[in-house]
This record gives C-alpha cells, structure tokens and sequence, in this order.
C-alpha cells in the first residue's frame, strides 16, 4: 500500500489529529443515519486504548465559510459519546486560542470534536488562507486521515496539513480498508468484472465509465443517465431527463464501447414525477411517447441483466438504477440490489445513493464492501490514487 498506516505510529502520550466524515444527513438538528460516525469508530477507538487523546476534525453540509447553526457539528459529538460511551467535548471552533488550550489540555483517552471546518474559507480553499491550515497542525502531535468520503479533494484538513506532519501523517484504518477493497477494481479483479452505474448524470461520470470499459467484460447502464446515452442513438426519450451538451461524449463513448455496454431493454415510464403518477411499461425501440419520461429499468431488463450479473466474479455498482426514493420505482434497484446480495461474487458498491438505498432495504451485511465516499470511489477508480491519500507519509522502506 506504501503509506503509513495508524499502526505504524507510536501513540502512547500523544494527541492525534483526526481528520473523520461526520457530514452525516440530519433533520430538525437530528441524525437520521449514524453510519459514518460508526464507521469512524475502530480508528477512534485503536487510538483511545494505546494511550492517546484525539482530536477529531470534520466538515458538515455546505455552509459558506462562515457559522450557520444548522451546520453545527454538536450533534455529532453529542452521538459519538454515547457510542463510545464516555464524554467528547465540543469545542467553539476549529482553529484560535482557545480550541489551542482544549486541545493542549487533554488527557491520553480523552476527546475533543472540533467545531465545523467549512465554517472557514481556508479549509475549502487553503491557498486563500494558509494560515488557518497552520492554525489547524497545532492541534496534534500526529495526523491521521479516515475520511475516505472526501480524500478527492484537497483541503486543508485533508490534504494541506499534512506536510505539517513530516513521517506521522498516516491514514486511518477506514482509509486503509476502501484502498484494499477498491485497489483490486483497478489492477487484478477476478472475472467476469461486471459494473453497473445509474443515477442521472453522465457529465459526472465521464472519466470513471472511460476507464471501465478498459476493465470490465459488460457494463450495465441504467438511471437518469441512461436517456443521454438513448438520445445520441436517435431513441426517442419524451420528458426524460437528458444532457444535451453530453450527447456527443456519449456518441463517443459508445464509439468506445464496441459491445460492452448494455443499455435496459424495457422502461418503466410515468407521466409525471411523481410516485402516484400514471405508469406504464415500454420497449426500447418503441422510445417513449411525448409527455412521459423514464422512471425505472422494466421487467424485461430485470431478468436480461440478472442472467448475466449472476455469472459474475467481480461486481461494481454505482447509483440507483431508477428513482429509488419513489416506492414505484425502486424496483429495479431492490431487483438488483437482492441478486447481488444473494451472489457468490465480490460485490462492492461505491457509495452515494446506491449505499442509501441497499440500507434502506437492510441488506448492508450481504455485500463485500460498501464505501463511504460516492465521489471519491469514482475517482479513485479513475485516477488510481486521491490527494487526501498522495498527501500522506510514505512507509518507511
């Protein structure tokens, strides 16, 4: 792997600064899934019990470089001690004299969570403010990064401070795990290597499907995305959604493509947006008539992929392949989401929706791995390495 691993630190009597993923979904300021405070736990916990303090880092939503209440990070504090079952401290900020003195002031198994990172320009932008990733190293004596969900961009508390950190910045055990399950995708993955991506944009994909179709045996289509793809052949798509300034990408990538990928052979189509709107079943070449756009793949496509899918070693799936959050038209999704759970290949799911929705249907523990970072497993899979994970110390030879 090459980088350095918390394993490899010598933490007894030190304050670790770690940067985690508690941009968790909150309602009316409560978290409606903890799963990424959980999925921070093993690191945070490794740290308390080989006698450090820990400072934990995040960002949550996307406020505008200043405090907005909505986006306090109290909460997650407020969780995370209930988990590990012992007091967190909330500090008032993430960088200043007094968030010094918290820090400074901890004891070995004590923890502090820092107030929201994006309440600062300087952390979404560190050239603009290189003082407020200067503010930040202060805070430990070592640096960890586990927050996989955000290595593909380069922050300050994700990428910048590290070099503050010369042979202690080393990544999390989260970390570690999404590089050794996604790792194989790119170099050696058991076949057939079969990958199926939905949800609705194609522009946000480009690169990630380019680089599969170098891969993979068949890639499986479905999703919004889909109709970009329907309209450069000349299908008609009715009132589906449809980048046009994509087509020509898309003619290009089938171009590509030669015969891997599959598009669905049968539609689900609504006339309006909505779960109660009237439904009904088309055949691809039929198009879809005017007035009626693509909510789900059909029956057909369901039992066509299946057949393939089922063959498979190696699957790797992104993005809902209907609009999943509308009962109606999640079937295909659920269809999909069961035969793989069911199968005997590695499945990894790459974040995003497509997580959302196999937790929704309680299937999580029948997958191989299901990452945290949408986006970033998508460049990972793309570029072959992140700056979040570049930035890090190299392991000794």
């Amino acid at each position: 792997m090459g980088k350095l691993a918390l394993e490899d630190l010598d933490l007894k009597n030190k304050r670790v600064l770690m940067r985690v993923d508690f941009n968790v979904p909150m309602e009316k300021g409560k978290i409606t899934d903890d799963s990424r405070i959980v999925a921070s736990l093993p690191s945070i916990q490794y740290v308390l019990k080989n006698g450090a303090s820990v400072v934990l880092m995040s960002h949550l939503g996307k406020p505008k470089g200043k405090p907005e209440a909505q986006f306090s990070l109290a909460p997650c504090a407020k969780r995370l001690a209930e988990i590990l079952k012992q007091p967190v401290q909330m500090a008032p900020d993430c960088v200043g004299p007094e968030v010094e003195k918290l820090a400074t002031g901890l004891k070995p198994g004590q923890v502090l969570l820092l107030e929201n990172l994006r309440f600062h320009t300087g952390e979404e932008a560190p050239e603009k403010d290189p003082a407020f990733v200067s503010q930040l190293s202060k805070l430990g004596d070592l640096y960890v990064n586990d927050a996989f969900g955000t290595a593909h961009r380069a922050h300050a508390s994700t990428a910048a401070i590290a070099k503050y950190f010369p042979n202690k910045a080393a990544m999390g055990f989260l970390m570690e795990k999404e590089i050794k399950e996604l790792s194989p995708l790119l170099h050696n993955p058991k076949r057939p290597f079969y990958a199926i991506l939905g949800g609705a944009k194609i522009s946000t994909k480009i690169g990630v499907i380019k680089k599969l179709l170098d891969k993979v045996d068949a890639l499986f289509v479905g999703g919004g995305m889909t109709f970009t793809f329907l309209k450069a052949q000349g299908i008609e798509i009715g009132n589906s959604l449809c980048e046009d300034e994509q087509l020509q990408t898309a003619r290009d990538l089938l171009h590509q493509s030669g015969k891997k990928i599959h598009f669905p052979i049968d539609l689900i189509i609504a006339d309006a947006f909505s779960n109660e709107a009237q439904k009904k079943t088309v055949l691809l070449k039929e198009g879809i008539p005017s007035g009626w756009q693509g909510m789900d793949i059909g029956p057909k496509t369901i039992a066509e992929w299946s057949k393939s899918l089922e063959q498979a070693a190696t699957v790797f799936w992104n993005g809902p392949l209907g609009v999943f959050e509308m009962p109606c038209f999640a079937v295909g999704t659920r269809a999909i989401a069961e035969l793989l759970a069911k199968s005997k290949a590695k499945t990894i799911v790459g974040g995003g929706d497509s997580v959302a929705a196999i937790q929704q249907m309680g299937l999580s523990d029948k997958f191989s791995h299901l990452s945290t970072g949408g986006g970033a497993s998508l460049e990972f899979l793309e570029f072959g390495h992140l700056p979040g994970i570049d930035a890090l110390s190299d392991k000794p030879k």
